[in-house]
């Protein structure tokens, strides 16, 4: 799918099927994170050699590949062929490109924002990161569109995705990269980030609404309760494997998922990292509506453009009604949650954990 201009707005536009038969930027059917082919896959011995390595003294990321500027791994090629071979992942270059050459002013590098007939729209659209991951630079993008959003004339914002994925949460290869060099100094950077990152959420006055295209994994479904409403495809799911890479829950999802989705429920999804289809999302409370994925686009954007036309005071008044006695609550756990981020993330067991997983992920297929 790509966008296109019109005199009614921005629209979705079908792009011609390639050779192996699945639609270039459309959504596709992705297993859960237990059962997925599209995470990082770093060969068993490898991985046993890393951990060997005296962390403190050592980088443990040199048997992958050397560390790249923004933090991530540069893989060797063969290591990425054996990801590309596996996943079967499909992304659409040429979505993100015709987004990004139809905006005459964007001043942002993994996200695009596009100023619509009454409100905001932030898509990700990460090029420096698979599956539209986060890192703290893509964080810091997204609450500086928020700012911005906050203080222009537009009546609500809406958040979506370009490509296969809505979110994976924080990069683990971000994770790798940054915290084997100097895990004291960048356990702070980054829990910091995450916190202003959940904090833009908190505060931000007008309503948000969310386009769910694909999985929302991590940090990334861990904010939408932060959300306004919530609208997904009947391709998307969540999922918060956080407990599995020994990392405590973040985006205030400690406190929004019990009160959500239950507390019996909300445990499954924070300690045992089950996944949450569509549909079961919606009938929990996490989701207001589910679309079929081929009328998904449009489905979202007519009920935005409905939502356009109300009053900007009513919308903010009545958000405020109903957010503002929480605000206190969120701040405090915000910050509860990244301080256990940094701790968790201090430990050289933390870097352990995190090589299994990406292991057992790569060759579980």
């Amino acid at each position: 799918m790509t966008y296109r201009s019109t005199p009614g707005g921005l629209q979705f536009v079908s792009v011609r099927k390639p050779h192996n038969g699945l639609q270039n930027g459309d959504l596709v059917d992705t297993p859960p994170f237990g059962d997925t082919t599209g995470a990082h896959k770093i060969p068993t011995d490898t991985v046993d050699q890393m951990l060997e390595l005296n962390v403190s003294k050592t980088p443990l990321v040199n048997e992958l590949g050397p560390t790249l500027s923004n933090g991530g791994i540069n893989l060797h090629s063969s290591v990425k062929r054996k990801m590309v071979e596996d996943k079967g992942y499909v992304f659409d270059k040429r979505l993100r490109y015709s987004v990004r050459q139809n905006e005459s002013n964007c001043r942002f590098r993994d996200i695009v924002v596009r100023k619509e007939d009454g409100f905001t729209h932030v898509l990700l659209s990460s090029q420096t990161s698979d599956n539209n991951a986060l890192t703290p630079e893509i964080m810091k993008e997204v609450s500086r569109a928020l700012g911005n959003a906050a203080a222009d004339d537009s009546k609500l914002l809406l958040l979506s995705a370009v490509g296969s994925y809505f979110c994976s949460g924080v990069d683990p290869s971000y994770l790798i990269g940054r915290l084997s060099t100097d895990r004291r100094k960048e356990s702070s950077r980054i829990a910091e980030a995450i916190r202003d990152f959940v904090k833009a959420f908190i505060h931000f006055k007008k309503p948000i609404v969310v386009a769910i295209n694909g999985p929302a994994l991590g940090l990334g479904a861990s904010v939408l309760p932060l959300c306004d409403i919530v609208w997904a495809s009947e391709k998307a799911w969540f999922q918060t494997p956080s407990a599995s890479i020994r990392l405590t829950p973040a985006g205030c999802s400690s406190y929004t998922f019990p009160q959500i989705l239950g507390v019996a429920l909300a445990n499954e999804m924070l300690l045992c990292g089950r996944k949450l289809t569509a549909q079961e999302a919606c009938s929990r409370g996490l989701v207001s509506q589910v679309f079929w994925p081929t009328t998904f686009s449009q489905e979202v954007m007519l009920r935005v453009k409905e939502m356009a036309n109300c009053s900007a005071v009513v919308l903010e008044e009545s958000k405020c009604l109903v957010r503002s006695f929480l605000k206190s609550v969120l701040e405090e756990v915000n910050e509860r949650e990244c301080q256990m981020l940094k701790q968790m993330w201090s430990s050289t067991k933390f870097l352990e954990s995190l090589f299994t997983y990406l292991q057992e992920k790569v060759y579980d297929v």
